[in-house]
């Protein structure tokens, strides 16, 4: 794990907060777009995501209200069950219902699982995308 702050010109933080949960995801906190960005890869467990969601929350320059985008495009394989989908979206989402979440699908498992968190959180403050820049786009529009 690591832990970096990125300084703008002016020596405001652009980016604080980056951390790498080994092999299966890495995080940064864009404190100047209010957005934190997951990337999360290989085989995706509902443990994998609940140690994102409690280093997330442990990291000062979080907000419940940023928005976020994750990124699924380099798992391999989804290991949730129905049972922890809704443990996911009721007790692990560190996120405010009124957050703008954008999900990055690659293949239809992917796409699943992200429509599965819509569907199960009380906003509807979710979209999902098959690109990083589509994403952020409608994150900041």
């Amino acid at each position: 794990m690591y832990h970096e702050k990125v300084l703008d010109e002016g020596g405001s933080p652009i980016y604080s907060g980056a951390c790498s949960l080994g092999r299966v995801a890495e995080y940064s906190v864009d404190i100047e777009r209010r957005m934190v960005i997951v990337k999360f890869r290989g085989k995706l467990t509902v443990g994998d995501i609940e140690r994102y969601s409690k280093l997330l929350q442990a990291n000062p320059t979080f907000q419940a209200d940023y928005s976020e985008v994750v990124d699924l495009t380099q798992v391999e394989e989804l290991d949730l069950d129905a049972d922890e989908f809704l443990r996911l979206a009721d007790e692990i989402d560190p996120f405010s219902p009124d957050a703008k979440r954008a999900f990055v699908v690659r293949t239809s498992v992917q796409n699943h699982a992200a429509r599965m968190h819509k569907v199960l959180r009380v906003q509807r403050n979710i979209e999902i995308f098959r690109s990083i820049e589509d994403a952020e786009r409608w994150i900041l529009s």
